[in-house]
């Protein structure tokens, strides 16, 4: 009792997650009178952080890095533009297919609605879009980063229930392809009852000029999906290859990278990083806490008694997943809550965990996009101007698209893992 106290009590003076959790673990030493376990406090922070699969995240943050330096998603957005851009809400429809592809090459929610924000907002406002509309739009596409591989979510959710890092990337790709046509059904029926604009239409000649203009861009996602998909490399390899083909591509094809830029973009990427590990860090400290503490075995007990089955406690997930993912981030979020519920999903309901782990992951990212905190759409008001509030209103039809995939991924547990069994 004391120990949670102490953490929620950290969380509500606005300590960092990461310190808050390790300051946890120095409450919990002190009230079990057992100061030996001081020793094994350094360990479990290092044995979190001692596999080799987490290499791939800094990898995927320096994409993203690069990816935006080098001009690759306007080079992305003219393709989708050829293809769907003359359909009534066009430019709805070249925002969401132009984030799937960015999220295929950056693996993060924040960063894909920063960079796609800037570009896609003010030329939807210019065609006649709502500004409040678009920036929403975007907000919601941004999810598709943490879901279609590469991911760091995924990643750090392989740490946490050692699950190969290969297997889990792979797992996104289907939910990550039914999020972005659920989005466009959405996208087209607002089209049709608010009458969006339709955009330039483009002849066969022009879309073929495109897409070979734009072709070597395509060579970051297939070399990381790709890769990893036929087994070539691994995620980390893939990670690497990419972050080379990104280079290569931005210096002499778009040639808007400048190798003046990568010193900073590499310090960025590793400020970012040392982020994200150090809460990894912390994960290993709580999960030792937690399982001292025999926090799994009650929170099991608790749970058995109203759910009766694996559907029934997966769709409980989704809410106690949900709730959570509304006012904790998305990767602190997988660290509370991973090693409490894994555990009970496996053991008792013999659920898989690639199935558990996609839930997790798609339930925190819609988070980001749920009141109070809404992160995404802090992100995109931030570079927009637009008041957050109303994007969730104005955007509501896409939050009920995303319910609808959790509840179809707590029952058909193939989405999950159809191209990983």
């Amino acid at each position: 009792m004391l120990t949670g106290a102490a953490f929620l009590v950290f969380l509500l003076v606005g300590v960092p997650i990461g310190i808050a959790i390790c300051l946890t673990g120095v409450v919990f030493i002190q009230a079990s009178g057992n100061p030996v376990l001081y020793q094994s406090f350094p360990m479990q922070m290092f044995g979190s952080v001692d596999n080799y699969g987490l290499i791939a995240i800094p990898l995927f943050i320096l994409i993203g890095e690069i990816m935006n330096g080098g001009g690759i998603t306007r080079q992305i957005i003219s393709m989708t533009m050829a293809f769907v851009g003359s359909l009534r809400g066009g430019l709805a429809y070249v925002n969401m297919l132009a984030n799937m592809f960015v999220s295929s090459i950056l693996g993060s929610a924040t960063a894909q609605v920063a960079i796609m924000a800037q570009i896609m907002v003010p030329e939807m406002e210019a065609k006649g879009y709502d500004k409040t509309f678009a920036a929403g739009l975007t907000a919601y596409a941004g999810m598709l980063g943490p879901i279609i591989p590469p991911s760091i979510m995924f990643v750090m959710y392989s740490v946490l229930a050692q699950v190969p890092v290969g297997t889990m990337l792979v797992a996104g790709l289907i939910p990550g392809i039914v999020l972005t046509a659920m989005f466009c059904v959405v996208i087209a029926v607002m089209g049709y009852v608010y009458n969006y604009p339709r955009g330039e239409s483009f002849t066969l000649r022009e879309r073929v000029a495109t897409v070979v203009a734009c072709a070597p861009t395509l060579l970051i996602p297939i070399v990381i999906v790709g890769s990893i998909l036929t087994g070539l490399a691994n995620p980390t390899e893939s990670a690497a290859v990419g972050a080379l083909a990104s280079v290569l591509v931005g210096r002499f094809w778009t040639r808007e990278l400048s190798l003046s830029q990568l010193p900073r973009m590499l310090v960025r990427a590793g400020v970012y990083s040392g982020i994200v590990l150090f809460l990894v860090a912390a994960a290993g400290v709580l999960s030792w806490v937690l399982v001292f503490a025999k926090v799994p075995q009650e929170v099991a007990l608790w749970i058995q008694s109203i759910a009766t089955g694996p559907i029934s406690f997966m769709l409980l997930v989704n809410v106690i997943l949900l709730v959570i993912g509304t006012v904790i981030d998305g990767a602190p979020g997988l660290i509370m809550t991973v090693p409490i519920l894994l555990p009970i999903a496996t053991e008792v309901y013999h659920i898989d965990p690639v199935q558990f782990g996609v839930v997790a992951v798609v339930n925190l990212v819609l988070g980001f996009l749920s009141p109070p905190v809404g992160l995404c759409f802090f992100v995109a008001a931030a570079v927009t101007g637009a008041k957050p509030g109303k994007m969730f209103l104005v955007t509501l039809p896409f939050f009920f698209a995303a319910c609808l995939l959790l509840v179809l991924l707590s029952i058909f547990p193939g989405l999950s893992t159809a191209l990983v069994r």
